[in-house]
């Protein structure tokens, strides 16, 4: 079944949790871009992968949401942009071993757009253009762009998915995290429509600051467009200092009745988890909503 007839007939489709959360288990160097290790360690990306289909997921995001050509540069990775992607992709499809879809992860460019930054709207396009031709010529199921706070740049990123694959499957995601709107001040609602708009098959939430945050943004994406199938991936909780060890406060249980809960209220079609989230998170999702 391709995953736009899932999402739209099928069971409640599970995504994965947080990349960095695990990395740190398995004593990556903190920072570490994930991008850096899908070319000098890969076997550490695969055993994550694996985790999230062995706790029940059904979706993983390739590691590759830093994989545009200007966030690739800071790790000295600029000019391997079809092959960091192409990489990202081939792990998580060893790891969902035809269990799983696969995601095309695209992230924000990391610079900010004209005026308040030097990148044009257009040079956006171009950058998106090029992971997301990277990402569809690896055999993704859907490119799944996330964690936006510029409409411009989710604009953008939809533009040059568009031009790169227009016949994949595409999804959007915004992270809400200053009372109840983005850091470049866009209200659920606003996003919405502006994404419908685009024509994209999916929109939510994901990251953000709180999980009531998060659900109230999905909540408030659905009051103004009932019709949207809806993703939320909220991150665990808050970040806490617990003897000298970032933990993120929400619960297994918290989670899953989170999702529980929008499934059954507004009829979220893919629940996961953002950062700080585990396959303990997921799994107890998985069970929630199965």
């Amino acid at each position: 079944m391709d995953i736009v007839t899932r999402l739209r007939e099928g069971p409640v489709l599970v995504a994965d949790g947080a990349m960095g959360t695990m990395l740190q288990d398995l004593d990556i160097p903190p920072g570490t871009p994930g991008e850096v290790l899908v070319m000098q360690q890969p076997e550490a990306i695969l055993s994550v992968h694996r985790t999230y289909v062995e706790a029940g997921a059904g979706l993983i995001l390739s590691c590759s949401f830093g994989g545009t050509r200007t966030r690739l540069a800071h790790a000295g990775l600029g000019d391997q942009v079809a092959e960091v992607n192409r990489r990202a992709v081939a792990l998580a499809r060893e790891a969902a071993a035809g269990h799983a879809y696969v995601a095309g992860d695209i992230g924000p460019m990391g610079e900010l757009l004209a005026p308040l930054g030097a990148r044009t709207y257009d040079e956006a396009i171009d950058i998106f253009a090029e992971q997301a031709s990277a990402l569809a010529e690896a055999g993704v199921d859907v490119l799944y762009v996330e964690t936006m706070a510029s409409l411009d740049e989710a604009r953008a990123a939809v533009e040059g998915a568009r031009q790169a694959a227009p016949d994949l499957p595409l999804t959007v995601t915004l992270s809400f995290d200053t009372k109840g709107r983005t850091n470049m001040g866009v209200r659920p609602e606003q996003a919405a429509q502006a994404l419908l708009d685009l024509g994209v098959t999916a929109i939510g939430a994901n990251c953000g600051n709180t999980l009531e945050m998060t659900e109230a943004a999905v909540r408030k994406m659905h009051d103004v467009a009932p019709q949207a199938l809806l993703i939320i991936k909220p991150n665990a909780g808050l970040p806490q200092m617990v003897e000298d060890e970032i933990v993120y406060d929400a619960t297994p249980a918290d989670m899953a009745a989170l999702a529980r809960r929008l499934v059954d209220e507004v009829g979220v079609r893919i629940v996961g988890g953002c950062c700080g989230s585990t396959p303990a998170h997921i799994a107890a999702i998985a069970q929630a909503v199965s």
